[in-house]
């Protein structure tokens, strides 16, 4: 299957250089360009691609903005696109924002080029592009924002989704939480990978969440998992 790719970035030397490294392998297509947020709602509308990968620091309409709306004015009964993020610096408010507004995972402006086709494999199959590290240091990053992505003591609905979950599937939150990878999980629970991203997938449309690191953040608020732990 081809994975169809949609990028928006307000330079268009560097859609040029992404597009380059996209076509050039055989699974991945770029379908079309976007140079600000706004394009970017109107193509991923009309071409519907499978992922976005989306400068987060356009002018005008943001990449941050641009994700959002994507997400909340889908027209279509299918899910909308993932959403890629690229930023030059690492883990900044930015990609806070992003990350909130339901982007799928970042990728540093400079990754090899690889990485890059990689991220856009990982994020189309339904993961998050976020290695474990990475994703402790996002829940530590949110912890301390003054507005958090989830209150502090999950609301009482929130809670009753979680009390919800099956045992295997607070297993696998939890699992999340110390951001593991599906197949880490797999391996773990003795599942197969297939299964697990079919279980994530789950815990994360009964919790109304969108990423594995809101899952993780509303884990550990929730106390499934020691501060640290």
């Amino acid at each position: 299957m081809t994975i169809r790719v949609l990028l928006a970035d307000d330079q268009e030397m560097v859609r040029a250089a992404l597009r380059a490294v996209i076509d050039r392998r055989e699974d991945l297509c770029v379908v079309g360009e976007a140079a600000d947020g706004d394009q970017a709602v109107d193509a991923a509308s009309r071409l519907r691609p499978d992922v976005v990968v989306m400068d987060v620091r356009m002018p005008g309409t943001t990449g941050v903005e641009a994700t959002g709306r994507i997400r909340a004015e889908w027209p279509h009964e299918d899910a909308p696109p993932r959403v890629l993020v690229l930023t030059t610096f690492d883990l900044d408010e930015y990609v806070h924002a992003a990350l909130r507004a339901g982007a799928s995972g970042f990728l540093l402006k400079n990754s090899p080029p690889d990485q890059l086709a990689h991220a856009i494999r990982v994020v189309a199959g339904g993961e998050a592009m976020l290695a474990p590290s990475v994703t402790n240091r996002l829940i530590s990053a949110f912890a301390a924002l003054p507005v958090g992505l989830v209150p502090s003591d999950p609301a009482p609905d929130r809670r009753e989704l979680i009390d919800a979950l099956t045992e295997r599937e607070r297993e696998v939150l939890i699992l999340i939480a110390r951001g593991l990878a599906n197949l880490q999980i797999a391996d773990a629970l003795g599942l197969t990978q297939a299964n697990v991203k079919s279980r994530v997938n789950r815990i994360l449309t009964r919790l109304g969440l969108d990423n594995r690191v809101q899952a993780a953040i509303l884990a550990r608020d929730a106390g499934l998992i020691p501060p640290g732990g």
